[in-house]
């Protein structure tokens, strides 16, 4: 494999990538309480599972239609194949799970200390050495994620310990994930490289879902329905694509800085949807993860 980095270079931001990067939190933020809510549902690895390999076919369809290879090199299979375990696999099933531990507010607050991970590894690996804007931005962003906890009282208690360390552990994932695939760039088509890496990232947990959970599809209700489809069309369609895209177009560090809107808009909704706390703690980290976003993005 190649390396695709020149060390010491100030990476361009390009204002593609901030779209695509906005699309991506929103996507991604939302689906944050429509997963809580299914999971009381449909079991989580069953759900996670069939619903990225459903969205892995609509994506492949949409190539298709748009005339767009679905070839691969044999070269370029390594690095989509580690992609999609870093960037799906250990992302899906981690958070799915620790989502049965935790309320989707915190399990947010916890997964997105990605982009702390992120900006420590492209350090070395990819020369991004950390600007002051950044470094500042990155500092603003976890005074938000700390007013979030102080606000929701998160209590690492026994209870919790599973919920904590999955999440944990899916951050760090997405984040050597991140960092990798700005090393090593999969050059393909970006709906080729979405539909394969969520296909490739998403089938084997479906088939292990299917063949060691009970599904009950009679009990899943109308509404239930409803956030399926948009779980499958907006986050694995819409919002994976929208990362590729941004991932592509940015340094892998403002990237990761700037989905850290995810948590914020995860717990706004989920405060509305599914009633978890929101007060005075969540307005300040609303505050302070904006400015963050907007500190990365200008360094």
């Amino acid at each position: 494999m190649l390396d695709s980095t020149r060390r010491d270079a100030r990476a361009r931001i390009a204002p593609a990538g901030l779209m695509f990067l906005a699309i991506t939190s929103i996507g991604w933020g939302f689906n944050w309480p429509v997963t809580k809510f299914l999971l009381a549902e449909l079991p989580p690895l069953t759900l996670r599972g069939v619903t990225g390999v459903l969205g892995a076919v609509l994506l492949a369809l949409l190539a298709i239609i748009r005339r767009q290879s679905l070839k691969v090199e044999r070269a370029i299979w390594p690095r989509l194949l580690t992609a999609a375990v870093l960037n799906v696999t250990g992302w899906m099933v981690l958070m799915g799970l620790a989502l049965l531990w935790l309320p989707a507010s915190e399990a947010a607050l916890i997964a997105y200390t990605m982009p702390v991970w992120a900006s420590i590894i492209a350090w070395p690996v990819l020369g991004e050495r950390p600007t002051v804007l950044r470094t500042l931005g990155l500092v603003m962003a976890f005074a938000g994620l700390a007013s979030i906890m102080g606000g929701n009282g998160i209590a690492a208690s026994v209870e919790k310990a599973p919920g904590i360390i999955m999440a944990l552990c899916g951050a760090f994932g997405f984040a050597v994930g991140t960092v990798f695939s700005k090393k090593y760039p999969i050059h393909l088509p970006p709906l080729t490289a979405a539909a394969w890496q969520i296909g490739i990232g998403c089938l084997p947990i479906s088939i292990i879902g299917l063949l060691v959970e009970t599904t009950h599809l009679d009990r899943v209700t109308p509404l239930g329905w409803w956030l399926l489809v948009y779980s499958t069309v907006v986050q694995f369609c819409i919002a994976y694509v929208s990362w590729f895209a941004a991932l592509a177009r940015l340094p892998a560090s403002v990237a990761a800085i700037g989905t850290m809107a995810v948590p914020v808009i995860g717990v706004v909704t989920s405060a509305i949807a599914l009633g978890e706390p929101l007060g005075a703690g969540q307005i300040a980290a609303l505050i302070f993860t904006l400015a963050a976003v907007v500190l990365a993005t200008r360094g």
